[in-house]
This record gives structure tokens, sequence and C-alpha cells, in this order.
């Protein structure tokens, strides 16, 4: 009977324990910086471009933390089924992801859940679409925005653009608008 509570109270020592040492796990809220990048910047003039030239366009961008994409957020000014969003390593200009998104209406924010994409603290990454749709928003006085701008935990570094219907890496940046809206769920992972 004694080794029955000693072998009882020894296992019930080592359960205390090691509740005691695991670290507990926080949930941490999802965030999409758009917005608090929009105000930001002062660019609350807003412009439809509806069937104009193609172009791939989107934001430079990097987590303050390590986290992860949870989904893409797009609204355009026209309805497209195929709308092609690309995830970018900025310093390679690789190719980490891309999504086809159906946009099934116009003016309205579609968001599109993906599996999820992890991302380094500090990395510098691109979103991008490619379309012929998009908002073309800028200051009345169409000045520049002063990069690098924090929206919640996602440092954005610049705005640029590429013309064409061919997935390429933008290399015109410009500090006076940001065509859109295209963003993404982030999550904190630690």
């Amino acid at each position: 009977m004694k080794k029955i509570i000693h072998a009882t109270l020894l296992f019930l020592a080592i359960g205390i324990a090691t509740t005691a040492c695991k670290k507990e796990k926080t949930a941490f809220a999802e965030e999409n910086p758009l917005s608090a990048y929009l105000a930001a910047t002062g660019f609350n003039v807003v412009d439809n471009k509806i069937n104009t030239a193609s172009s791939e366009f989107g934001l430079a961008f990097s987590p303050n933390v390590k986290g992860q994409i949870n989904a893409i957020t797009v609204k355009i000014p026209d309805v497209n089924p195929s709308l092609k969003v690309t995830i970018w390593d900025y310093t390679t200009k690789t190719v980490l992801r891309t999504e086809i998104v159906n946009v099934t209406s116009s003016n309205v924010i579609t968001t599109k859940p993906i599996s999820p994409l992890a991302l380094e603290k500090d990395k510098k990454y691109m979103i991008t679409m490619n379309s012929q749709d998009w908002y073309k928003e800028h200051k009345a006085d169409n000045s520049a925005a002063t990069y690098p701008i924090t929206a919640g935990n996602i440092k954005i570094w610049e705005y640029s653009w590429i013309g064409g219907s061919a997935q390429a890496f933008p290399t015109n940046i410009d500090p006076t608008y940001y065509a859109g809206d295209l963003s993404f769920v982030f999550q904190q992972t630690e």
C-alpha cells in the first residue's frame, strides 16, 4: 500500500512540475495593416481606375514580429474571377506564393483564406496584384508620403509598380499614391 501511495504522490508531483514548467501559449489576434497604412500616408482622395493598362503593383513590407499570413484581402472597382495575387521575397525577387482571388462584386472587400505563409521577423516581402482595375489613392495636393510606415506589427517600406500583364517584380517606386486595395491578414506566431 505504501508503494502505491508513494508512486501516486510521485506521479502527482511530476505532473504538477511539468504543468508549472510549460509555457502558456498565447493566441495572437489577426490584423490587416491596410487601413492604418492609408491613414498614416494621408492618401484620402480615391479615383476609380477601370479597364486601364495591366500592371503588377503592391506594397513592400516586413513584419516587426514572427508571424504568418492567413488570408488575402482585395477590393477593386470591377469584377474579376481570376485576380492574380503574388507574395514575393523582396531581396531575391522570387515568388513565395501565388493565389487566384475570385472577385465577384465590385467595390466590396473579398477575403480569401490561404494556407498559412510563415514570415520571418524583419525580413522584407512584397505583396502584389496584376490588374487593369484599381483605386488610385493619393493626397489632394499629390505630395509624397513618408516611408517607412508602421501599421500594427507590419512596417511598410514602399509602393511600387511595373506595367504589363506578366507576373513581374515591380521596380517603379512611387511615394505619391497607392494603387489597390490589396492587403493581407497577418497573425503573430511568437
